[in-house]
């Protein structure tokens, strides 16, 4: 993590400081003032019920090393301590942010996408590890406050920064990419989230490639190569490297299956390297790709990287897979969903075997075209033979509506507690259920009472 001088933090941001306090150090930053631990450097913000500005005295009392302060905020009480004046303290954070990634000059590895930032993520993370020392975005720290508190928890000697870059509008992903200025840029995909702030797919793949606009010059941009949204994006770009990675075959990493078993998927790229993935999830294969084409970019050999791929583990809800002691395989695939990714995850319940029940939640801010869009996740049930689909929520009414034909048995709740209890009794031995919807549903309170 961060560890200077306030001299030094003078000469990277625009503020002032008192003389007296120049070679006073700070050691990491935080902007929960109830988190303090000795030396770190507080930064408050206004919040619309709760000022920070109001804590910065209890901080340095509580041994912050010194505190953000924004000029011409009121005082409401004497200050004592060592206090760095600023005009904007989120301004000053991503500032800081920008000129520590810098100073520590990492690889810096930019994610986004609509769907599969973080598998993504992870994937490079188990590509990368055992060569370089490696550290990436945790959790959902991928906001215009996140980011910059994720490159200041960076060790001096950090080789290489994953930097996940999340999005609900225009404008916020350019203003990651110019701090972050990655030397590789990542676009996973281009699906529905977000999709009433953005008006359509077209504004999602607008704001998706703001990612390249802080791309280093002769830097590296892998991209879904399938999405035709993409190309006039592309086709913009001027002294950088071009990776499209998909099935079609004028991709520069063709990806073509192998087998799709209950416990991963295998693989091969330009019909050369074989890969076998420990996840769920054809379409994870493109995730795969781009976290090997990263490894093959900054020089790991083949071995390397397959060993490192087969041992990759994501984060939780995602294509988490549970056996329970009944053998009943509870597929937890809960920490969201849009329309793409549902179709995603009726495709890989379709490849398993056994009695295959699908577990459907709404999927939100989709805007004006919800209501046809989880229309057309019902219809994506045409010929996948899955034997059960349940439905949650308002929305989701509409998946069972029309996915009810194409399925032996269907059902749809209102109740959660009622879903969970459905499926407590529906269940038997051998069953493959999959589980998922947009995080405001909490589907993982269901899978928890299955495992």
């Amino acid at each position: 993590m961060i560890e200077v001088s306030l001299r030094q933090i003078q000469t990277w941001i625009p503020c002032d400081i008192d003389e007296q306090y120049l070679e006073n150090t700070i050691k990491g930053v935080t902007i929960d003032s109830r988190a303090i631990i000795e030396g770190m450097l507080f930064i408050p913000f206004k919040g619309e019920n709760v000022d920070g500005h109001r804590f910065v005295n209890q901080a340095l009392k509580d041994g912050a090393g010194a505190s953000l302060y924004e000029k011409g905020h009121p005082i409401n009480e004497d200050i004592n301590g060592p206090i760095i004046w600023v005009e904007d303290t989120l301004t000053a954070l991503q500032n800081l942010a920008k000129a520590y990634l810098q100073y520590v000059n990492p690889k810096v590895i930019g994610v986004t996408g609509s769907n599969g930032k973080t598998t993504t993520k992870d994937m490079i993370e188990s590509v990368l590890k055992s060569e370089f020392k490696v550290k990436k975005t945790q959790g959902n720290y991928n906001n215009e406050i996140g980011l910059p508190l994720t490159i200041l928890d960076l060790d001096e000697d950090t080789d290489i920064s994953i930097l996940e870059m999340g999005m609900s509008g225009f404008h916020e992903i350019e203003l990651l990419s110019t701090i972050a200025q990655p030397d590789i840029a990542v676009i996973t995909n281009i699906g529905e989230s977000h999709m009433q702030d953005l008006g359509s797919r077209e504004g999602i793949a607008q704001a998706k490639s703001e990612i390249t606009i802080g791309l280093k010059a002769n830097g590296t941009f892998i991209y879904d190569g399938d999405e035709p949204l993409l190309q006039p994006h592309v086709k913009n770009l001027k002294q950088v490297k071009l990776l499209g990675v998909g099935l079609n075959h004028d991709n520069a990493l063709v990806c073509e299956v192998e087998n799709s078993k209950n416990d991963g998927i295998a693989f091969k790229i330009n019909n050369q390297e074989y890969y076998e993935l420990p996840i769920l999830g054809i379409h994870n294969m493109k995730n795969a790709a781009m976290a090997i084409a990263i490894g093959h970019e900054l020089g790991l050999d083949y071995a390397t990287i397959q060993r490192n791929i087969n041992h990759v583990q994501l984060t939780g809800m995602r294509m988490e897979r549970h056996v329970t002691d009944e053998q009943i395989t509870v597929i937890n695939d809960a920490y969201n969903a849009s329309p793409t990714s549902m179709k995603a995850a009726i495709d890989t319940l379709s490849q398993m075997d056994g009695r295959k029940i699908i577990v459907l939640a709404d999927s939100l801010e989709l805007g004006e075209n919800s209501r046809q869009m989880h229309k057309d996740v019902g219809a994506h049930l045409e010929g996948k033979h899955i034997h059960t689909l349940l439905t949650y929520g308002n929305d989701a009414k509409l998946i069972s509506d029309v996915g009810g034909q194409f399925v032996e048995n269907v059902a749809y709740f209102t109740d959660k507690e009622e879903l969970t209890k459905y499926l407590k009794d529906y269940l038997v031995p051998q069953d493959k259920v999959l589980i998922k919807g947009s995080r405001g549903n909490k589907l993982e309170e269901v899978v928890n009472e299955l495992i």
